[in-house]
């Protein structure tokens, strides 16, 4: 895939899956929803890098959706005590992933 970030998405995908495990262990429908939100980012992110017209955009959309989801559900896992801070790492591919996505799904910005 032609597509710099797709890599990046996979990093992503990669540090957070191991704290599924820790959100299930203290509510399966809160790692089940981060798990869905999870795989739908480089699922939509892969679709958007072949799709053309609006559909690239709503696909790009749809992964910086889920990746905003993602993060949010870490958060919420943060406020209620099951985890703490993010590392620095994961943050920075956060910051990357969202501010690519940001670009691809509004290009006339």
């Amino acid at each position: 895939m032609d597509l710099k970030i797709y890599d990046v998405v996979l990093e992503l995908v990669r540090s957070v899956a191991p704290l599924l495990a820790v959100l299930r262990a203290h509510s399966a429908e809160l790692g089940d929803q981060c798990e869905r939100a999870l795989i739908s980012i480089p699922l939509n992110t892969a679709e958007g890098s072949y799709s053309r017209g609006r559909n690239k955009y709503a696909r790009y959309h749809n992964a910086l959706a889920s990746t905003r989801e993602v993060l949010a559900c870490l958060e919420t896992a943060q406020a209620f005590g099951w985890l703490g801070s993010l590392d620095s790492r994961m943050s920075e591919l956060f910051r990357r992933v969202i501010g690519t996505l940001v670009r691809l799904a509004n290009p006339k910005r």
